[in-house]
């Protein structure tokens, strides 16, 4: 099992939620994730059991199911391609009676399932048979061998349980102290050994790792991780699951204070690394030298990390310095949901047809910029996203690209201003150009200004705004 993802110990009922904190006693980095409406007092809700049990398998977490192994089954069947990428999944009865290894033969679900099954003081229904004859697993090695021929593994196995000795060449108590059938000599071979080479016949080789750093919690050698997140506007259930294993696994979260509160509970018990909000370039220097260091540094952006975010900072300061030690870092960006898509999503539709986005903050490019793109953005008659429209030093910019927009556009244009959406305070409300001041927006706030085309509705006392897929010249 890879011990760096958190494993997730999902529940359907609120009878299950003690015995997930049970299992969570001897699993601590484990969250538990219970159906929404039907549980309480767990880390992580979900409304739809199918599309979050895929998406947890998908990204490499650890499953184990408070619920009946079947259920599992059907739902992750579609997705079991490779056996050898499959992370352990195991069914745990409500009641503590039984615990089934179902997937992830080859990641360590057994050893998980004995771990679980020793809390609960029962036997693991273990039906490997190699594992359950030899004590030990040779396709899933414990932290610091790996397997450098694994598909002469399935024959091997084979002629181990026909009968063949096999002799141990190199020291590991893993295999010396297991029930293997070892014998001097034997006509198989296993060989322990830092060298590399091609396997010989009946011969199955273990190399030990040799990595920079040491991870605090398994003294297993680690490759430094770092991911660039979007946590989405603020609300959590806008977080997608990736994200949230993200920070699961996590060793250090670095960000402004402000985003790094969005996700709550998700920093407990992290490294936590706050900085001013224009400090982007030291932030992302920061998050890098961190990584270097073996940990699991996440970068905590709002919305999506990619859109006027910590993204771009990370790597233009990856690509500025180039310093050697980064270079090793395994480096990830998890989108999240835009300030655009959600000021969007709580109107209608306002962004139907071709749009852009367009920063209002002269910062790091030229005002004269700003209003060629502005310009451009009019005349080509795109739906247009304003973000950082204004700020207490900034207060002109809104004004004048109203002007510009008031040449190209009529003066009821729709103009929807979303502000602190997902977040306590959300305030979504719908004008025109032509009564577009300053005053109505900060740097909370994201502004879309429709095209020509863009129109307002009424249903069911609802006012929407939307842009026909249709353009009418």
């Amino acid at each position: 099992m890879n011990k760096r993802v958190a494993p997730a110990i999902v529940v359907l009922s609120q009878n299950s939620v003690a015995l997930g904190r049970q299992i969570i006693s001897v699993l601590p980095r484990a969250k538990l994730y219970g159906l929404a409406n039907r549980t309480s007092d767990v880390d992580v809700s979900f409304t739809n059991f199918g599309e979050t049990l895929r998406e947890l398998f998908a990204a490499g977490t650890p499953l184990i199911g408070i619920c009946a192994a079947g259920i599992l089954i059907r739902t992750l069947a579609p997705l079991l391609t490779n056996k050898g990428q499959e992370p352990p999944v195991l069914a745990v009865a409500e009641d503590g009676s039984a615990v089934v290894p179902l997937l992830g033969g080859l990641s360590g679900v057994n050893d998980l399932a004995r771990q679980i099954a020793a809390m609960l003081d029962i036997q693991a229904a273990i039906t490997t048979t190699g594992d359950l004859r030899f004590r030990t697993a040779l396709l899933s090695p414990p932290a610091g061998y790996h397997l450098a021929n694994p598909e002469d593994a399935k024959k091997f196995i084979a002629d181990l349980l026909a009968g063949a000795k096999v002799k141990l060449e190199g020291t590991a108590s893993w295999l010396s102290e297991s029930q293997l059938p070892i014998d001097p000599n034997g006509e198989l071979t296993i060989q322990i050994t830092e060298n590399l080479g091609t396997p010989q016949p009946n011969c199955l080789v273990y190399h030990l790792e040799k990595i920079a750093a040491i991870d605090s919690e398994t003294n297993e050698k680690q490759r430094g991780k770092l991911a660039i997140i979007g946590t989405g506007p603020g609300a959590s259930k806008w977080m997608s699951s990736e994200v949230k294993e993200i920070l699961n696994a996590a060793t250090d979260l670095v960000g402004y204070k402000t985003y790094i509160n969005l996700i709550g509970s998700l920093a407990d018990g992290k490294h936590i690394h706050e900085s001013d909000n224009r400090e982007e370039e030291a932030r992302a220097k920061m998050a890098l030298d961190l990584a270097a260091e073996g940990k699991y540094v996440v970068v905590v952006s709002s919305g999506d990390p990619g859109i006027f975010a910590m993204a771009t900072a990370v790597f233009e300061v990856l690509d500025r310095y180039n310093k050697p030690e980064w270079q090793n870092i395994d480096i990830q960006v998890a989108p999240g949901i835009s300030a655009m898509q959600a000021t969007a999503a709580a109107i209608g539709a306002p962004l139907g047809h071709d749009f852009c986005a367009i920063s209002l903050s002269d910062i790091l490019k030229p005002w004269e910029i700003i209003i060629q793109r502005i310009t451009a953005a009019a005349q080509g008659d795109f739906v247009i996203a304003f973000y950082n429209p204004v700020s207490k030093e900034r207060t002109w910019q809104l004004a004048a690209a109203k002007n510009i927009l008031l040449q190209y556009r009529k003066p009821d244009t729709p103009v929807v201003l979303g502000r602190n959406l997902g977040r306590p305070g959300q305030v979504v409300k719908v004008i025109t150009i032509e009564h577009l001041k300053p005053t109505d927006a900060d740097m909370r706030t994201l502004i879309i200004v429709g095209s020509s085309q863009t129109r307002q509705m009424q249903s069911n006392h609802t006012k929407w705004v939307y842009t026909p897929r249709r353009y009418q010249t």
